[in-house]
Formats: structure tokens, sequence, C-alpha cells
């Protein structure tokens, strides 16, 4: 499954620009998706050096590297609809802005990681 996380709001507390301490789960969830081969794609407004400052703190937390791609598309994705459009093409969007947004918990409910 292709899963796109938003980072300010979602994965950390919003301090926009600065960078919010990690909302409680968040950090370890993105782990476990990783761990059971979801794709995860960091989905954020940041650019230029507000993108930099975010990918220096998911560094910090540990979890750099359990993103596939920064804003960007995987391969499949374009070559299914043989275009690169703005919005990101997931199967799953996790965001605070999003209807029915519960957080980390809901997450971990609907992939089975309660409890873990």
């Amino acid at each position: 499954m292709i899963i796109a996380i938003d980072f300010d709001g979602t994965i950390c507390a919003d301090a926009w620009p600065e960078i919010g301490e990690p909302i409680p789960d968040s950090v370890e969830t993105v782990r476990e998706l990783h761990s059971a081969g979801h794709t995860l794609i960091l989905w954020t407004c940041r650019s230029g050096e507000n993108l930099q400052n975010a990918l220096f703190a998911l560094q910090c937390w540990g979890i750099r590297d359990c993103f596939h791609y920064v804003n960007e598309h995987p391969p499949e994705q374009i070559a299914k609809y043989c275009t690169y459009p703005r919005k990101i093409g997931a199967d799953l969007y996790i965001d605070d802005r999003s209807v029915g947004w519960q957080g980390w918990a809901q997450v971990r409910e609907r992939f089975g990681l309660e409890g873990k």
C-alpha cells in the first residue's frame, strides 16, 4: 500500500516554521508501517530550508529512512497514469486535516498495530 503522510500537525506538533515535538505514537507507527512493507511518502507543503529542517528532524527521530519518497510520486504511479500531477498518488493519506482524523491510535487500529 502507498501511504502519504503529512508532517506538521501529523508526525509532529504544528509549530510552523519551527519543528514541533513528535506526536505520541507517530514515530513508532511510521516505523511499523515501513517494517510491514508499505511504501511511505512524506507529503508536506514544506520546501527549501524548511523541508530540509523537517528531514533533519526525521533523521534525528530515526525515521528518515522509512520514507521512500518526499513529495514525489512512486514510479509505478507515474507509469499507471502517464503523468506527474501535483497531487501525490497514494492509497491512503494520513493527515491531521483530513475528515475524521482521530490521531495515530486510529491508524494503529486500522493496521492492526494496537498493543504492539
